[in-house]
């Protein structure tokens, strides 16, 4: 593994000014690159070719996304950029198709087997407002499902669908109203040396 794909899906929003997630990214940059490995970066507020988004995602060891959630959902500009990427990686090199046949005995199974991207893995961070005990307090909004099992299924889905595998994921919370840079950079930067470590094995 030695080529990251970074993908910045901060926005600015009301209260919102996308600067965690661009810190996530900048400490990214600085992590990989002082280690010699490959980096590009894709901001998903920028204007896009599609067909050369394409190609980074084919290029890509690693990808990592970094996105806020926004009213339990992705940000609508970072859907937009997949609903993109994606319609235009069909057939070439992300995925031919859904992954079923008619041919097949049962047409029916072998749904989202039709990704290209199988051997390169991907890591989710996500950025909230609710607190972590949104999740792990009976009674609370989220509580029994968390972050991954719960609003990212979908997108999990999405990557297992081109190909993608999942590393552990990285979440904050809490971040508008109880915020500790510090402590996160640490816990971040923690949460590389473990996947890449992983990942080398």
């Amino acid at each position: 593994m030695d080529k990251i794909l970074i993908v910045n899906a901060a926005t600015k929003f009301e209260s919102a000014g996308a600067q965690l997630n661009g810190l996530l990214v900048n400490w990214d940059q600085t992590y990989f690159q002082q280690r010699g490995y490959e980096v590009q970066l894709v901001n998903v507020n920028d204007p896009h070719d599609f067909d050369e988004e394409v190609a980074k995602f084919i290029w890509a060891d690693l990808i990592i996304y970094h996105t806020p959630v926004w009213w339990f959902m992705l940000p609508f500009p970072f859907k937009e950029y997949l609903d993109k990427m994606l319609s235009a990686g069909y057939n070439k090199g992300m995925y031919t198709g859904d992954g079923r046949s008619r041919s097949h005995l049962n047409p029916k199974l072998g749904y989202g087997t039709g990704g290209q991207l199988q051997g390169r893995k991907y890591l989710l961070t996500t950025t909230w407002n609710a607190p972590e005990e949104a999740f792990l307090v009976e009674g609370e909004l989220f509580y029994p499902h968390d972050v991954d099992g719960g609003v990212m299924c979908g997108f999990h889905a999405m990557n297992k669908f081109i190909g993608l595998a999942p590393v552990e994921s990285f979440h904050l919370f809490d971040v508008m109203k109880s915020p500790d840079i510090i402590a996160y950079e640490q816990s971040y930067l923690a949460h590389l040396n473990k996947v890449v470590l992983e990942l080398a094995v």
